[in-house]
């Protein structure tokens, strides 16, 4: 008996690849393929030659979260590809892309920095747009000149990252076309404006705001104190103020994680105007850290360098910090304290503790006695000093250092 031998189309189909020459998939719905489709991997998708009827399917398809990096010419003409066959992607990456390439001016552009780069070849940014089931989108690097409404305009965005892009301008009422949003990550952009009242329209939704080094941003932490679900708030280096003692037991309820800049009263790196104003801070941060300790787990203060308390290190030591001038928190078991130390988290003052020593017979007596011995070996050449010393005291201890040395 004579074996008939596929023909080669149907051999590939055998393979895996897509192929209309499979009875099978002749068979199968519009919306049946979609669904398979959403099995796939997009560039097997998009490297698969499909008939009208596939390709009809895959613009149904909802892709998975599987991300579309646009970092080079050749993959921004896919993305441009991709737009059309398959633009319900859920995940987009925009990077630089190859030099002497930009992307199109936005509105309100900055007029040097278009003329600077009026040669480059020009590629539409707007063909983001077209990816209306978009969730995740991250601008990282990209050297865009003003406005894009269009990047602020995703009924289902759920993530939005601008990093590193300080030439893109937009104001945090432009978030307002993002409705479902829970995660906003944006770092280094002095292009950004607006006041965190204007992130009241995801009061319900937000779970993370991250604003970092965007020191045109404004407004009160407390207008965000009521949002049900925002575990992550970090403000750092930007306008925002407030005072820490405002937070109730009521407010930021399921907060996991805060950072809070230093123009809040309390906030991370919170300038001292002298040395006695610590006991007075630490005071008030004392009772949010017993009931909440993650919300100031990386917190510290610094004496003001206009601050007549203020001096610099010691002769000799130029390149290393040694003035004990910042504040931070200490816990030894269930013991809390603070203790000067400098700004690299070295040469720390003795301890001023806040709670008693734990009783002997308590459970956490021998880890407190075990953690307190560690702090107090890091104690060195301040030994007897629970505030910073003088200058004159300071210069005299750290030439004593280097004598010995």
């Amino acid at each position: 008996m004579t074996t008939r031998q596929p023909k080669k189309r149907q051999r590939l189909a055998g393979s895996g690849q897509i192929n209309d020459d499979d009875h099978h998939i002749n068979y199968l719905s519009t919306d049946e393929l979609a669904n398979i489709f959403g099995f796939l991997p997009p560039k097997d998708i998009m490297r698969a030659r499909l008939n009208k009827k596939m390709m009809e399917a895959a613009r149904k398809t909802i892709v998975p979260m599987s991300n579309l990096r646009v970092d080079s010419v050749r993959k921004y003409d896919a993305m441009a590809a991709t737009s059309t066959a398959l633009p319900n992607l859920q995940q987009i990456s925009v990077c630089h892309i190859n030099e002497g390439h930009k992307y199109s001016d936005g509105d309100d552009p900055d007029e040097e920095w278009a003329a600077q780069n009026a040669n480059d070849v020009s590629h539409d940014i707007e063909i983001i747009s077209r990816f209306r089931k978009l969730r995740s989108l991250d601008i990282f690097g990209v050297p865009l000149n003003g406005r894009y409404p269009c990047l602020f305009n995703f009924p289902l965005l759920e993530q939005l990252k601008i990093h590193y892009s300080d030439s893109l301008k937009f104001d945090l009422e432009m978030l307002a076309g993002l409705p479902l949003l829970k995660e906003l990550s944006c770092f280094d952009n002095d292009s950004v404006t607006g006041n965190l009242k204007s992130l009241r329209v995801l009061k319900d939704t937000i779970e993370k705001v991250e604003i970092i080094y965007c020191q045109n941003v404004e407004g009160n932490f407390m207008e965000l104190a009521d949002f049900p679900c925002l575990k992550q708030l970090d403000l750092f280096h930007t306008a925002v103020t407030g005072d820490i003692r405002d937070i109730d037991k009521q407010d930021f309820l399921p907060l996991e994680t805060l950072s809070l800049p230093k123009g809040v009263y309390g906030g991370k790196g919170y300038e001292l105007q002298r040395i006695s104003d610590a006991p007075g801070i630490v005071s008030t941060l004392y009772p949010i850290y017993k009931q909440r300790p993650t919300l100031l787990e990386d917190w510290h203060a610094e004496l003001s360098e206009d601050s007549p308390d203020w001096y610099s290190n010691a002769f000799g030591a130029p390149y290393v910090s040694t003035a004990p001038l910042c504040i931070r928190l200490v816990e030894a078991a269930s013991r809390v304290g603070y203790r000067w130390i400098t700004d690299c988290s070295t040469h720390p003052c003795e301890v001023i503790w806040l709670d008693p020593e734990p009783y002997i017979e308590s459970i956490d007596f021998e880890k407190y006695i075990e953690e307190v011995q560690e702090i107090e070996l890091q104690v060195g050449v301040y030994q007897g000093f629970q505030q910073p010393p003088t200058e004159d005291e300071h210069n005299r201890l750290w030439a004593g250092a280097v004598y010995e040395d």
